[in-house]
Parts: C-alpha cells; sequence; structure tokens
C-alpha cells in the first residue's frame, strides 16, 4: 500500500514538473490575456451636410476627424493610398495583446484611430490641436507618413495598426473598428481594439468638456457620425 502511494506522488510532481517547462517555454505574449474587441452601436460616418460618406471619396492622406464612440471622444479617420493587411501583434500598456485587422474600402486603405494619445491623452479640440497625421516629414517626426502629437513627441504608424514607433507613449492608439458595406459604399464605426483611455480622457478633462458638450459627452455617439477635415474642425493645428 505504502509503495502504490509513492508511486503516485512521484507521478504527481512528474507532471508537475512537465507542466512549469512547458510554461517557461511559452512566448510572452501569449500569456497575456488577449484584448477583445469592444462593440458599442453601429454609426454610419456622414459629411457635413448629412449625406453618407463613401469611401471611394475619402481623400489620401487628409486629416479627417469624427466622435466616437461618445459625443466627446475624436477619432482620426485615414485614408493611407494602400492596401493595408493585419500585422504583427500588438499589446496594450496592461499587457493584452491583440491583432489590428487592417484597412477597409474597396481598396483597403482606409483606417480609423481614437484622436487620443496614449501618453498624456492630447487630442483635437476646436481651440487647438497637438495631434494629427503628418503625410509627409515634420521636423521633431521619425519620417513622413506618421500620427505625431506635439505635446511629447509621440508617434504612430496607422499603418500597422497605429504602432508606437518614437516618444514616451506606452501603447498604440486605439483602433476604431470599421465595416464596410460594398453596396452603398458605406462606411460604418462599429466598436474599439486596443487600449481604450475614455474612462481617464472623461475624468482628467471633466471640466472641459461639460463647458463644450453642455453635460453630454458621455452619451453615445448616434446612429451617424459627421466627419469633418481636422482644419475645419479646429482654429489651429500646432507643427513641430
Amino acid at each position: 500500500m505504502w509503495s502504490v502511494a509513492l508511486v503516485k506522488m512521484q507521478r504527481r510532481k512528474f507532471l508537475n514538473t512537465c507542466a512549469a517547462a512547458a510554461i517557461a517555454a511559452t512566448p510572452a505574449f501569449t500569456l497575456a490575456a488577449d484584448a477583445s474587441p469592444r462593440y458599442y452601436a453601429r454609426a454610419r460616418l456622414v459629411q457635413p451636410d448629412g449625406n453618407p460618406l463613401r469611401a471611394t471619396a475619402v481623400p489620401p492622406h487628409t486629416n479627417l476627424v469624427f466622435h466616437y464612440p461618445f459625443a466627446a471622444t475624436p477619432c482620426f479617420l485615414l485614408n493611407l493610398g494602400r492596401r493595408l493587411e493585419a500585422g504583427a501583434p500588438l499589446r496594450t500598456a496592461d499587457a493584452q495583446t491583440y491583432r489590428w485587422p487592417g484597412g477597409v474600402g474597396r481598396e483597403r486603405s482606409i483606417v480609423a484611430y481614437s484622436a487620443i494619445c496614449a501618453h498624456k491623452m492630447s487630442h483635437p479640440t476646436r481651440q487647438v490641436s497637438f495631434i494629427s497625421y503628418r503625410a509627409d516629414r515634420s521636423r521633431g517626426t521619425r519620417g513622413s507618413r506618421v500620427i505625431h502629437c506635439c505635446s511629447e513627441h509621440s508617434a504612430y504608424d496607422p499603418a500597422q495598426g497605429a504602432v508606437v514607433v518614437g516618444g514616451p507613449a506606452l501603447q498604440p492608439l486605439a483602433a476604431i473598428l470599421l465595416d464596410y458595406d460594398d453596396q452603398n459604399d458605406g462606411l460604418y464605426a462599429v466598436g474599439t481594439l486596443g487600449g481604450e483611455m475614455f474612462e481617464e480622457f472623461f475624468s482628467k478633462f471633466e471640466f472641459r468638456l461639460s463647458m463644450e458638450f453642455g453635460g453630454k459627452a458621455r452619451q453615445p455617439a448616434g446612429d451617424t457620425c459627421q466627419v469633418v477635415e481636422l482644419a475645419k474642425y479646429c482654429r489651429q493645428q500646432v507643427k513641430c
């Protein structure tokens, strides 16, 4: 009887040792929890006059802004002018991994991201924007065709899921998930993917947002989101 118990104990010890070795051999990123998409109300992107925005009419390499998933949370809509495929796994500041799905539209060249910088939450306002997409090389940027924030010089590559390519930001910009309807050439915002910063954003800018949005900053964006050029949305764009 004693020998049977001993054999069982040794067997358990062996299995535990094998399990520990398997975990140690697993790549680090697979141990982190996956960041699942967060879906909000489906909202069609429309022009300033209220007419639907057609994907084929989105101008290439132009800063366009809309608000989603809340009335006060700004986003960039960009046509990068080339087909964009899903890239390597990305990681949030709290070590969750996810895979950006790539571009949408007939040419799969259209992307959208939260316009709230992942470092200190600089974002476009009606008065000024310190963050924008740079089609050409600018002083302080690491190359051209990046989203660059002049507050602390964080830079993101929109062609690779807005991965950080410079500066102190600890995670990519949150992606805005888009649906494309090839029947009507329409674009729809449906959710987010990656590191949301909405609660921190509302807390940090609560007073200003309440003044600007009349207490409606946290309201859902609605079933349509108006898309405007950044140059027409804010009075001044800071270049650096």
